[in-house]
């Protein structure tokens, strides 16, 4: 029995519950099944005509690399657009003109890439040859330092205050043992 207001017989929220449930969970009436029709996907709008493919797609060949470049002691990497067939020894000029042109710091008096070695990280401590194709590489992040030449120089630094990668990285060890035992 349905009780009468002032304003009228109020419906039974039991009876309107149910439909609006089922359709907001995802169970749908008889009534909405011939309703809903599914959009045309493109199978479907292909499916009328007879498409031959003759030959598989290829990928397109890749002409330019995007390599970043981490030079010893500069903030940020360098930016080098390269050609995959380039080698190490075209990516480090490159890399070198382009951080000389950018006018970072520190300033190196040479830019002669004989004078550096590429890595693949600063922890990695062995160089890549300067012959090696970057195709061949599988990385786009590299990091570049001055070599030890024979009479004490840095490729392009001079002085105490440089170092090659290798002696940075064994010295550097020290530094943080000595600090741990302050901790302790």
């Amino acid at each position: 029995m349905k009780k009468s207001s002032p304003k009228g017989p109020v419906k039974n929220k039991k009876e309107r519950l149910p439909e609006k449930s089922m359709s907001f969970n995802g169970r749908v009436s008889e009534d909405m099944a011939g309703k809903l029709t599914r959009p045309r996907t493109v199978p479907n709008l292909i499916s009328g005509r007879s498409v031959v493919v003759t030959e598989p797609m290829r990928l397109p060949k890749l002409t330019k690399l995007l390599i970043k470049v981490t030079i010893q002691r500069s903030l940020g990497p360098v930016h080098v657009l390269i050609s995959p067939e380039s080698t190490v020894g075209g990516l480090i000029a490159a890399a070198l003109r382009q951080y000389s042109k950018e006018g970072r710091r520190p300033v190196f008096p040479s830019i002669d890439p004989s004078g550096f070695d590429l890595h693949y990280s600063q922890f990695s401590l062995q160089s890549l040859s300067p012959d090696a194709t970057l195709k061949e590489l599988g990385s786009r992040n590299f990091f570049v330092c001055p070599k030890q030449s024979a009479h004490g120089e840095t490729g392009g630094m001079t002085g105490s205050s440089a170092s090659t990668c290798s002696k940075e990285a064994t010295n550097g060890g020290a530094v943080w043992l000595k600090f741990m035992e302050f901790m302790l």
